[in-house]
């Protein structure tokens, strides 16, 4: 049973402080593969995505050489059904070659046996190139399990014209936040300074890894839980006091709601990934000219950091006969010009590139005239260099957040806190893990 020995050895990768056995090394270099085309034609190797743009790139790929061939097949987005396609082609050991992979499912696909361990198809050429906290977002004690395209640290998208004219200044802290938002609702009874997401789980996890929190730790061997530790009380309270003071909004922003309270300019500001950029300037085209981005407001000005929200990878699956051709179009993808330029093609977007050499590409891409001209690139720069580092996402985060997000829910309808839905998030995860065969032990709670 190959694929049971490559998800105990995975699990092995992630629990323990030692080198992965050599075992797992053959098992993910895996059978058949070939280093070159044959005499027939290319190598074809599968690929889904349901990434926008996927098509253009691997059209562009496939006219740049002729060794391989990818055929490529758009699939659901994750919480649509996408991540239970994979996990279902993989049991049937017909999973595609390549597959992308959001930031916090990558340790569950790891340890699934999904996503085989690519450290040794991961060139030096390729890591000198990539943004070394989104690469360690996809490694876990030293074994690597996908590559980075882009990461999207948090920042503050804001109406600048609201701003102005209530004689607002935008906030740098999360005092002067919380001073702004007071002002917004006596200024503009029906407006908020911006809106608590009820279905924002991994906002609430971006907004807790900025004050440094560290809801998984590996660090002893062991999977400890701590999904309330103090950092993450310090953040939930915050967000409760502005709650109960109706400082802000509280509803999902992913619906026609959220989106009509924006259209309608009831909200002066947006804390989201950088890719927001672009996704308001497609939602909200009658609005150009009047918004800006700045710094996600900090804890501490001395020493700034962001936490993350978004942002994609892409996995070499354990049932690939071609690793090698496959980590050769990720890298393609990930890094070349001419795949950002394809993908740009495809619409409006402000994804940062995990390939920090590719900004110039998508800055020459952006029309800033949305932002009145602001350079939004170099501000994403500047915060991609203070996202933290110490943050590891759970084996079994799709869970975990639907958990908090249904809490989430309830304190939208009066029921509980913030806190509430943090320990519930936990409770809940516990016992996956320990299913897992994990090593598992609760930390705050």
């Amino acid at each position: 049973m190959p694929g049971h020995r490559i998800r105990r050895f995975t699990r092995t990768a992630l629990t323990a402080l030692a080198a992965l056995p050599l075992l797992l090394t053959a098992a993910c270099t895996g059978g058949g593969a070939t280093a070159a085309g044959t005499a027939d034609g290319p190598v074809h190797i599968t690929f889904w995505s349901a990434l926008r743009g996927s098509q253009e790139v691997v059209d562009a790929y496939n006219r740049s050489q002729r060794r391989i061939h990818v055929d490529f097949q758009q699939i659901p987005a994750g919480n649509q059904g996408g991540y239970a396609k994979l996990s279902n082609a993989a049991r049937a050991g017909n999973a595609p070659d390549v597959a992308t992979l959001e930031y916090p499912q990558v340790p569950g696909f790891a340890i699934d046996g999904v996503a085989r361990d690519i450290t040794p198809l991961v060139g030096e050429r390729l890591r000198k190139k990539l943004l070394p906290q989104a690469l360690a977002l996809t490694t876990f004690e030293g074994r690597t399990f996908s590559v980075p395209l882009d990461v999207e640290p948090m920042v503050f998208l804001y109406r600048h014209d609201l701003f102005s004219k209530h004689d607002i200044a935008v906030p740098r802290t999360w005092a002067q936040f919380e001073a702004a938002a007071r002002k917004i609702k006596r200024a503009a009874p029906g407006s908020r300074i911006a809106t608590f997401p009820t279905d924002g789980g991994t906002q609430l996890s971006a907004w807790a890894w900025q004050a440094g929190a560290r809801w998984f730790d590996t660090s002893d061997g062991t999977w400890t839980v701590s999904m309330t530790d103090e950092p993450t009380r310090k953040v939930a309270a915050y967000w409760q006091r502005l709650i109960d003071r109706k400082l802000v909004f509280l509803n999902s922003v992913d619906t026609q709601e959220g989106s009509a309270q924006v259209g309608r300019g009831e909200v002066f500001g947006k804390l989201a990934g950088a890719w927001d950029a672009g996704g308001t300037m497609s939602s909200q085209p009658g609005q150009k000219g009047r918004w800006r981005v700045a710094p996600m407001p900090r804890w501490d000005l001395e020493h700034p950091r962001v936490g993350t929200h978004g942002g994609s990878t892409f996995a070499v699956t354990k049932d690939s006969r071609h690793p090698k051709e496959a980590m050769d179009f990720i890298e393609w993808q990930v890094s070349s010009p001419e795949a950002l330029k394809a993908r740009l093609a495809s619409g409006i977007s402000s994804q940062y590139p995990a390939a920090t050499g590719l900004v110039p590409v998508a800055r020459k891409a952006m029309d800033t005239s949305y932002f009145a001209g602001q350079d939004i690139y170099s501000l994403f720069r500047r915060e991609a260099g203070h996202i933290s580092g110490q943050w590891k996402w759970g084996p079994r985060m799709t869970a975990t957040l639907r958990i908090v997000q249904d809490r989430l829910a309830r304190v939208g309808e009066g029921q509980g806190t913030v806190l509430d839905a943090l320990r519930a998030g936990q409770r809940a995860t516990m016992p996956d893990l320990e299913s897992l065969g994990l090593n598992v032990r609760e930390g705050s709670r």
